[in-house]
């Protein structure tokens, strides 16, 4: 049977399409080739060649897209690394020494007493935003503790605003009390130097030390050089609860002393020790959150029972007339004497 025209022509067409896209495809290489070439003769230089990650092949873009696919799970030395390696700690995760130097107790106090004379550094902004919510909030203050421990590896502060804001308050609570008590400038600036150096320095390393000793001793969950609690830590908690005592006695009491609580009005006494109630019950409750934000310390519930004690003595003094700021007031006269 012979074929017609028309269905040889239309056999031979995809034939005759082929031929056009091969001696294309020739055309557009010789002429890639030749400019090249003519490039090179006018000196410049040739493109780098493109480099394909090894076990990548013919794949799409996004899945060899640096070192990834199933040529990163190989482990090929030519891939890119997903995570920065710690130059500073060994294949075992242990510090290397100079980095184990840093992270001593001498280390971090060096810093912290350094940073005392370079005010520029200090970060007063937050350390005000921790003394607002240790009234408002104190859970949040030691959470920032927490985010301290992951990026610094310390629980304790390593900036000393706070400290530095706190003793801007006593000073000035201080000269307002030697003030309300009629004392003169020399009187007020030993009232000064007791209330900065023994009220809060001497008595708060004193318990800054016993509560780390009794914390360390039998707090701890299990006893582990990596489970411990910091001294400066400590310092740290008493720093935090001293903060609401001092605004509440040496601050708001400051407004009733002459007209409401030194008369021997029952009225006087109940507002005073009432006072001194609230205030030690929030440093009883600020110390108790600052321990219970260490998670290898148990029983921390313990720094509660205080409470029943306070409020024992408390009721005490209500029935025998006694007020607490009374004598406070003739204790600091007895001082500047």
């Amino acid at each position: 049977m012979v074929a017609s025209p028309a269905l040889r022509s239309a056999a031979a067409r995809p034939a005759a399409t082929a031929d056009r896209h091969r001696h294309a495809g020739r055309r557009g290489r010789f002429r890639r080739e030749q400019e090249g070439t003519g490039r090179l003769r006018e000196g410049s230089r040739a493109p780098a060649p493109r480099t394909v990650p090894e076990g990548c092949g013919r794949r799409p873009r996004w899945r060899c897209r640096a070192g990834g696919g199933r040529a990163a799970g190989r482990g090929s030395s030519k891939m890119l690394p997903t995570t920065l390696v710690n130059s500073g700690s060994q294949g075992n995760g242990v510090l290397s020494r100079r980095d184990a130097a840093r992270h001593t107790a001498g280390a971090k106090r060096y810093k912290y007493l350094r940073r005392l004379f370079h005010f520029r550094q200090m970060d007063f902004e937050f350390a005000l935003w921790q003394m607002l919510y240790l009234f408002t909030s104190p859970q949040r203050v030691y959470r920032n503790f927490h985010y301290r421990k992951q990026t610094k590896d310390q629980w304790a502060r390593d900036d000393p605003a706070f400290l530095v804001l706190l003793s801007i308050w006593l000073c000035v609570s201080t000269v307002g009390f030697g003030f309300v008590l009629d004392m003169g400038f020399f009187e007020t600036i030993k009232l000064l130097l007791w209330v900065v150096f023994i009220d809060c320095v001497g008595v708060g390393l004193l318990i800054a030390t016993l509560m780390w000793f009794i914390s360390n001793k039998y707090l701890v969950k299990q006893q582990n050089r990596d489970y411990d609690v910091e001294w400066g830590y400590a310092f740290d908690v008493h720093l935090n609860a001293f903060y609401p005592l001092l605004v509440i006695l040496h601050f708001i009491q400051l407004f009733f002393i002459n007209y409401v609580i030194i008369s021997d009005s029952v009225i006087g006494y109940f507002v005073g020790n009432t006072l001194w109630l609230i205030a030690i019950g929030y440093y009883i409750y600020v110390t108790f959150l600052g321990y219970s934000a260490l998670p290898f310390l148990k029983n921390t519930a313990i720094l509660l029972y205080p409470f029943a004690l306070l409020i024992m003595l408390y009721l005490i003094s209500l029935a025998c007339g006694w007020n607490f700021t009374k004598m406070l007031c003739s204790f600091y006269k007895y001082r500047v004497k």
